[in-house]
């Protein structure tokens, strides 16, 4: 069975954050949170590293982060466009938005070709167990329409310095029943908030958008990113988006498929607002210190 792959989607606008948060360095190295994310996808057994990006971003992947990476996995970059529609689509007049993340995955299409793979975000830091987990379900299962998630606790996943939106799950005997997002999610006593007051007690499992999917995934993608671009896009042309978890959740009620929970009890540390950035050099600090990680990944 060929290796997992794992599919990085890094083409996002970084608006918050107001920079280029995938390659500002998270350690004196001068290391990236791609770098953590990859090298803890090599230990776990992944082949392969598909990077999800826009054409500006080229040259910061092609000359700093592939070149050191390449000895240890294969790295393939795929470029996400307004332009990339199906035939008979065009871009609305004056949109400079991505499409979203839905549309992000379908892009790596052909990288992935065959073979399983994960799916997740550039700028968050998922901890080892969590990849060795969604590995250990892609390389043994071999149900083509069953797919996984991986569930954090929501406790931690939220952020000190601003609201956050977050996929939150409801499961029965460990599988996934529907995810929903939340909106402005903020630490509270004994789990979260949301904007509009519901609360959320710890322990409650949402998504970070860490998937695992084997490849029949790809023409429900397709499919609702085509119904995305005849209803959502049609309604609000400038600022629609088609987000990667809506397939695996039509794909659930239709009973086409069906998603597994892996809990992870990882803490999610990420780059959202600028002034999370000291918290996420602490902990990786912290893990060298307890050599979880040597001070260079590549060598």
């Amino acid at each position: 069975m060929a290796k997992p792959v794992l599919v990085v989607m890094a083409a996002g606008m970084a608006s918050r954050y107001g920079g280029t948060k995938q390659s500002a360095p998270i350690d004196p190295e001068g290391q990236v949170i791609l770098d953590y994310s990859v090298y803890d996808a090599c230990r776990a057994g992944f082949g392969e590293a598909v990077f999800v990006i826009r054409e500006s971003l080229r040259r910061d992947f092609e000359e700093h982060i592939c070149p050191r990476m390449e000895p240890h996995i294969k790295t393939t970059l795929v470029y996400q466009s307004l332009d990339g529609l199906p035939e008979g689509y065009s871009v609305p007049e004056g949109r400079t938005k991505p499409w979203g993340t839905g549309h992000a995955v379908l892009t790596a299409r052909e990288a992935v070709g065959d073979r399983p793979f994960a799916v997740l975000n550039a700028d968050d830091f998922y901890g080892a167990g969590a990849f060795r987990a969604i590995h250990d379900f892609l390389v043994s299962d071999a149900d083509p329409h069953a797919h996984a998630m991986a569930g954090y606790r929501i406790e931690n996943t939220l952020s000190e310095n601003g609201t956050v939106s977050r996929g939150v799950c409801e499961t029965r005997d460990g599988m996934l029943l529907r995810c929903t997002e939340r909106l402005g999610l903020r630490p509270t006593d004994g789990g979260a908030e949301d904007g509009e007051g519901r609360f959320f007690p710890a322990g409650s499992y949402v998504s970070m958008n860490f998937w695992g999917f084997k490849p029949a995934i790809f023409p429900a993608l397709e499919r609702d990113f085509r119904r995305f671009l005849d209803t959502k896009a049609k309604a609000d042309p400038m600022k629609a988006e088609c987000f990667l978890p809506d397939t695996p959740s039509g794909l659930i009620a239709s009973g086409e498929a069906s998603v597994a929970v892996l809990p992870t009890d990882e803490v999610w540390s990420g780059v959202t607002y600028r002034e999370d950035m000291p918290g996420l050099q602490a902990r990786i600090a912290a893990l060298k210190a307890e050599g979880k990680y040597p001070t260079k990944l590549w060598e």
